[in-house]
């Protein structure tokens, strides 16, 4: 006799961590994990296929906040938008993508800053072109309600939160 997946408890990746309070959470992070690493294979594939092959996933995450709405914008600017605390890192893909010629760098009053050129702008025009093709026409094939979606992206951002104010509670330990 088969087992359903609701006898075999949460899939998670260390059990050790779901024997806790909330199994769920650990099932939470487990897809996480699993959708991370899914999403960044995504967006190497569909960047390169838009003819830019070089670039890692941070540097995708960069152009394409660089590029939101077209305004140059300044590091911390974009540390802040993506929630990265490493600015070392963030910077070093700013002088990538400005070396490719897909961003070029200005000045805000004594603040630097750095904006899309036209080769970058093409880029994330195909990678769009491309993620509705493959990526949009799939999921929406799936019959995934819109809406749904918007409540776990909303449930996510939620959760970071109380990620990132247990790492800073961590961090005082």
């Amino acid at each position: 006799m088969m087992q359903s997946s609701d006898d075999l408890g949460p899939i998670v990746s260390s059990g050790h961590l779901a024997s806790g309070a909330m199994p769920a959470l650990s099932e939470f992070e487990f897809a996480l994990t699993m959708s991370v690493h899914a999403f960044q294979r995504w967006m190497l594939r569909c960047m390169t296929a838009a003819g830019v092959p070089e670039l890692t996933p941070m540097d995708v995450l960069v152009l394409h906040n660089v590029n939101h709405r077209g305004k140059p914008k300044r590091l911390a600017d974009i540390c802040l938008v993506l929630n990265i605390e490493d600015t070392h890192l963030v910077n070093y893909s700013l002088k990538k993508l400005e070396r490719l010629k897909l961003l070029k760098s200005g000045r805000k009053g004594k603040e630097k800053t750095v904006a899309i050129t036209p080769v970058g702008e093409d880029a994330c025009k195909r990678y769009a072109q491309i993620r509705e093709q493959l990526l949009v026409k799939s999921v929406l094939a799936t019959g995934v309600d819109p809406a749904r979606l918007s409540e776990i992206a909303a449930a996510m951002r939620s959760l970071s939160g109380q990620y990132d104010q247990a790492a800073r509670a961590a961090a005082s330990l």
